[in-house]
């Protein structure tokens, strides 16, 4: 029992709520404070329905009802969020308006699988812009932004997705993404490989007209190679994931930003001193330790690769096993793109309040479903953060249930997603247009002149100037005055 010296102390002490009272005050400060954070989150988490998107019947202002989202009354929110993004993605506002008028996109109708962010949404209107017809479903549960999933719809664009959908309800999103008797894709573009396994799996006449498949992660085009090797890929596949424009961008400069962001809004965490382990030292590893590394924590790496691992060593950091480390480290954060990357057996040892979390893009890196299990608890303590505790009272923080953590429990950067979606409206356009028989039936990479024409258009944002090789130079180095400047093997 609390003692107290003076009764102007216990007076003062009885204006703060009980135990309970406290809980919930907690909850309801975490759940404003994640709110303020983002303006998608303002939208997204205060809805006040809690009917599944699948029991309504949403009509836009056109009278479609071909769509099916959280609530097609936050378009306006959603627009605004659209508006925001252009500014920051001159990009692909500058290839609307280089290509609108040959519209080279005529006649594409293309089925989408990504994160429905406002980014997302620039990309979605260009390739509208551009001639082409979509339809559109989230790639993850947790990253749609439900306002813009809105704008969308009430632009007319078929979008299937809402913020906080089950894996059923993931599933049957993709389904009525492609499902459709009055329409039918000839393009793909998938963040995951779950739309093209869909197809596989349910519609494989889909593909008799299907000309081509854009993929942009490293779990999609991973699917993509092994079809290819098993000789049952029956069209052509572009692996955006591999271009350089994607690979030192979005995995690289992006992670370097967003992991902090991720992990600050959902832990408030302090990093300085603190021990961190990232698994995988590939381009999304190394644009976490280096943010990581700058705010003072002290990170080692678990890799499989010796290469990798020795540029791990190079730039300062240890290279451990996991099961050496994982009981004094205070952070664990996958990239690897495996499976089972961290154990049942290993977050058995982890710490009490040890944060475990993946910037991988899919959920298969961390062992959740072991997780749930009668003798450990799950306390949800805000969004996308659970308090995971065993019969001891240890507890472990899991964020976002394993699921990527940038774009489950933050944003990333516009102006990085300008560089990928560029890459991939590219993609689209190569392929849709490519003379028959210039791709087979295999992955490709985009063409290295793509790549420099992505770079090319957002050096402008810098009031960068390209300096222009001398006939005499240009010859000397055997390259065309306007490029390629690289040959393919060229590491950036």
């Amino acid at each position: 029992m609390i003692q107290f010296a003076n009764a102007e102390d216990k007076q003062e002490f009885s204006k703060y709520p009980t135990k309970a009272g406290r809980r919930s005050l907690s909850r309801s400060i975490s759940q404003s404070s994640t709110d303020s954070y983002s303006s998608a989150a303002s939208y997204t988490d205060s809805s006040d329905d809690e009917t599944s998107p699948r029991d309504k019947t949403q009509v836009n202002t056109h009278g479609s009802s071909d769509f099916c989202v959280k609530n097609i009354k936050q378009a306006e929110f959603g627009r605004r969020e659209i508006e925001i993004a252009e500014q920051d993605m001159s990009a692909l506002i500058s290839l609307r308006k280089r290509a609108q008028g040959e519209k080279p996109l005529a006649g594409a109708k293309v089925v989408g699988c990504t994160h429905i962010t406002a980014q997302t949404a620039v990309l979605i209107e260009t390739l509208v812009a551009l001639g082409a017809q979509c339809r559109w479903t989230a790639c993850n549960i947790y990253s749609t932004q439900n306002e813009v999933a809105a704008a969308l719809a009430e632009l007319g664009v078929p979008v299937f997705a809402w913020k906080g959908e089950s894996e059923d309800d993931f599933w049957w999103c993709i389904d009525r993404c492609v499902s459709t008797e009055s329409w039918q894709a000839n393009m793909i573009l998938d963040d995951g490989g779950d739309l093209t396994h869909w197809v596989y799996k349910k519609y494989p006449s889909v593909f008799k007209k299907v000309r081509g498949i854009v993929e942009e992660s490293v779990t999609g085009v991973h699917r993509l190679y092994q079809l290819s090797k098993a000789s049952k890929l029956c069209v052509p596949a572009m692996n955006v994931n591999d271009s350089v424009t994607k690979q030192k961008f979005d995995n690289l400069y992006c992670c370097r930003e967003s992991i902090l962001d991720g992990l600050k809004r959902t832990t408030d965490i302090m990093f300085g001193g603190k021990q961190v382990v990232v698994c995988g030292y590939g381009e999304v590893g190394k644009g976490c330790c280096t943010a990581l590394k700058a705010l003072g924590a002290i990170v080692c790496i678990t890799e499989i690769d010796p290469i990798c691992a020795l540029q791990a060593c190079m730039d300062g950091f240890r290279v451990v096993k996991l099961s050496e480390v994982i009981r004094q480290m205070d952070v664990v954060i996958t990239c690897t793109g495996n499976k089972n990357v961290v154990t049942r057996e290993q977050l058995d040892r982890m710490k009490n309040g040890c944060v475990v979390c993946n910037m991988g893009h899919s959920n298969t890196e961390i062992d959740v479903a072991s997780l749930r299990s009668p003798e450990l608890t799950w306390e949800r303590v805000r969004s996308q953060v659970d308090h995971i505790i065993w019969p001891d009272g240890k507890r472990v923080v899991m964020l976002a249930e394993g699921r990527l953590l940038n774009l489950s429990c933050s944003t990333v950067p516009t102006f990085v997603l300008s560089i990928t979606a560029t890459t991939q409206a590219l993609a689209l356009i190569e392929l849709f247009n490519a003379p028959e028989g210039r791709y087979k039936q295999d992955v490709y990479l985009l063409p290295k002149k793509m790549d420099e024409y992505v770079a090319s258009l957002h050096l402008p944002n810098f009031d960068a100037h390209l300096t222009e090789l001398s006939d005499e130079q240009a010859k000397y180095m055997g390259l065309n005055k306007n490029g390629p400047f690289k040959p393919n093997y060229y590491r950036y």
